[in-house]
């Protein structure tokens, strides 16, 4: 994040808290949906269940954040439909 930084990149990045501390926007799954996903697959393995016959699940839920402020510094104007699309917008 830096480097995109000190070089006026932007850059989009994997985690929620890349954006809060100054990236220009994330782009992920719902990590805490996961966790949750991954409760309710321990239980059935605990209660018996083989791994091997459990569903592979794909993440339906992703976030999209956008930090204004660094898009900003960067000279770079959001598009109204993507802003519309955001989960959160840090100004």
């Amino acid at each position: 994040m830096e480097l995109a930084a000190r070089y006026s990149v932007p850059a989009t990045y994997n985690v929620r808290a890349a954006v809060e501390v100054g990236g220009l926007m994330s782009y992920s799954t719902d990590f805490l949906d996961a966790w949750r996903q991954a409760g309710v697959f321990t239980g059935h393995i605990l209660k018996g269940e083989k791994p091997a016959t459990m569903p592979v699940q794909q993440a339906t839920k992703v976030d999209l954040f956008i930090n204004l402020k660094t898009a900003k510094s960067l000279g770079l104007m959001v598009p109204l439909p993507l802003l519309g699309r955001a989960d959160k917008v840090i100004e």
